[in-house]
């Protein structure tokens, strides 16, 4: 039975928006013969278009269909709870997701306190979500990731001072968490037995794998290396240099 297949992008498919060596080969073999495909990502301020768009200009076109970002993830999350109002600090991808799935968007007694990634974060979003946190405010995070490239800070650091604050952790909704596996199984139609990952991080892609069920492929061409297998409590099932060198799909 051909095996579905969930696949991380940054040190996977792309680096700095260039495909990795043997990149196009591999998603281009898989879309032809209809393998299931998720393209998960924890990045929550692309929409699947910017995706879809980012992927061309490295030249390899994929179906928008192909996409889930942690920000769906965080709408699918939501509409499972009860309550419709959310404070969110993130860009337009995640407000985008939030309105489609019916939520309101206010600074007035919300439900939810939900946290992306915004180069615009200031005092008066930490006081805000602080203050919503600690009268009662479900807090919710799009993803752990504290840093991305050249220490840009990421969502578990804009979380940091909100925290500390209230003395409350979010629920971070992206990998390494096995909810947004499982949603990535729902999307696609797939069971954990019958699905690969594929990821460069061990405590992301990897560590999400391994807790959701999946098979587990690191591949070496970004964050993680074969040292680092030795400093976690679990072991992928295959360790490759790269997706080229992937051949039992």
């Amino acid at each position: 039975m051909t095996k579905s297949v969930i696949c991380d992008i940054d040190g996977v498919l792309l680096h700095d928006n260039q495909l990795i060596k043997g990149a196009d080969q591999f998603i281009q073999g898989l879309l032809e013969r209809q393998v299931k495909l998720v393209i998960l990502t924890n990045y929550p301020a692309q929409t699947p278009q910017d995706l879809h768009n980012r992927f061309a200009s490295a030249g390899l076109e994929i179906p928008d269909s192909c996409f889930y970002t942690s920000a769906m993830a965080t709408a699918d999350f939501l509409k499972r709870q009860p309550g419709n109002k959310a404070y969110v600090i993130g860009e337009g991808a995640l407000i985008h997701e939030l309105y489609s799935a019916g939520f309101t968007i206010t600074d007035i007694n919300p439900d939810f306190v939900v946290v992306g990634e915004t180069r615009n974060y200031n005092w008066n979003m930490i006081q805000l979500a602080a203050k919503f946190v600690a009268e009662g405010a479900q807090f919710i995070a799009t993803n752990p990731d504290t840093h991305g490239p050249n220490m840009s800070p990421a969502c578990g650091a804009l979380c940091a001072p909100i925290e500390r604050i209230t003395g409350r952790k979010p629920f971070y909704v992206g990998k390494p968490s096995a909810w947004i596996i499982r949603a990535a199984l729902n999307k696609m139609g797939a069971h954990a037995e019958q699905t690969v990952i594929i990821g460069d991080n061990l405590r992301t892609d990897i560590l999400a794998g391994f807790q959701a069920g999946l098979e587990t492929v690191l591949v070496l061409s970004g964050v993680s290396n074969e040292a680092d297998i030795e400093a976690v409590p679990f072991r992928p099932n295959h360790v490759l240099p790269n997706v080229a060198a992937i051949d039992f799909l």
